[in-house]
């Protein structure tokens, strides 16, 4: 199956070559059809499935049979629940259209920074790409209008809905014409989501695709025993024992990872903290540095992390546990990506171990609990 066989145009057939898409992902294969088809969407896909190019390629190829915008009024408009997502998205439509023949006008919307340049942007805009918040505040000022709004996309809408965005995205709701095409994908089904499916979507193409299994056996899991007072000190220990040249470590809270950076960065290690209350230029520049090896250490929160995708990243650390086993598979999975091997240390207090164990039970594997007591830090 090749890109040309779903109904693109030639442009984005050689848009798909120039990006180096060689081949579509199944979830391509069953929405790019659809979508041409004007039929709502219910996918059921995770992260790193092909996804948003699934609704991306069409949605480009219907606005070549319509008019350039002129006005404020917004033709398709994108839902998602991260500032890291609406730039990511952006930045695909973006390549996607190089090629094309009538020009698209793609701007995302997010908080975090200021307010006006993205109100300056909007006029003609194609494709708006918005986090709920964002999107409601420049509707109160009047910057933009929903009125004809004829595609709709909701990306990643159990994260959306996690985040507490629910009343937003009904608000948002009301405001948009009831006649349009929808295109909704989440990586997890629950009950609140599923009203609202039933609700928002008819006779949708239900598109399924599973979550790759993650090779656990790739990644050289190990924890420390360690008491709480202490666990500052064992991780710089850790950082200067190692020649990792990145380093992705995880806390629970937004104050404990400014803690934790701002005291590896006194002991003379380069590490940043990277979290929601980070503007986004702060978060864009932290993740840019940690990725090209100019800043060693990331210190991030579960949200935060999920923006970040290296693929050869060779250590991640645990300075406190998440809260559910699937996080923690989620979090070490960072590393041992490709084939290739990688390692993961939790620090455990006394109060951890209970937790710690369900972890390992819920993840079928044993990790090795090692001592500190014969350790220097």
């Amino acid at each position: 199956m090749k890109f040309s066989d779903l109904g693109l145009n030639q442009q984005l057939v050689t848009a798909t070559e120039k990006a180096n898409y060689q081949t579509p992902y199944p979830i391509q294969i069953e929405a790019i059809p659809a979508i041409l088809g004007t039929q709502d969407i219910l996918g059921i896909a995770p992260t790193g499935s092909g996804k948003t190019a699934s609704y991306i390629l069409p949605i480009l190829q219907i606005l070549q049979g319509k008019k350039e915008n002129s006005s404020r009024n917004i033709p398709v408009l994108i839902l998602v629940p991260t500032r890291e997502l609406a730039s990511q998205v952006a930045q695909v439509a973006d390549n996607f259209s190089r090629f094309l023949n009538r020009r698209v006008k793609t701007v995302a919307v997010f908080g975090g920074v200021s307010i006006n340049p993205q109100m300056r942007k909007l006029n003609g805009t194609d494709i708006l790409i918005a986090t709920p918040g964002r999107l409601l505040d420049l509707l109160s000022k009047n910057s933009l209008q929903l009125s004809q709004v004829e595609i709709l996309v909701l990306d990643e809408m159990d994260k959306v809905l996690n985040m507490g965005f629910r009343e937003e995205v009904n608000q948002i709701l009301s405001e948009i014409p009831k006649k349009r095409q929808n295109i909704l994908f989440s990586a997890t089904m629950d009950e609140t989501l599923e009203k609202m499916i039933s609700s928002l979507l008819k006779d949708p193409k239900k598109i399924t695709v599973k979550a790759a299994e993650m090779d656990v056996d790739l990644i050289d899991q190990y924890a420390y025993r360690v008491e709480a007072e202490k666990k500052g000190p064992l991780l710089r220990h850790i950082l200067q024992s190692g020649d990792w040249k990145q380093i992705l470590v995880f806390t629970s809270s937004i104050r404990t990872a400014n803690n934790v950076a701002n005291k590896l960065v006194k002991n003379g290690i380069d590490a940043v903290a990277f979290h929601g209350d980070k503007s986004q230029g702060a978060r864009t520049e932290a993740l840019a540095k940690f990725k090209s090896g100019k800043t060693r250490v990331l210190v991030a929160t579960d949200l935060a992390g999920r923006g970040i995708d290296i693929q050869f990243l060779p250590l991640v650390i645990n300075y406190e546990l998440p809260r559910s086993p699937k996080d923690y598979v989620h979090r070490i999975g960072r590393t041992g990506r490709a084939g290739a091997t990688g390692e993961a240390i939790s620090l455990i207090t006394e109060e951890d171990l209970h937790h710690f164990k369900i972890i390992q039970k819920k993840m079928k594997k044993h990790v090795q609990l090692r001592s500190t007591d014969d350790m220097d830090f």
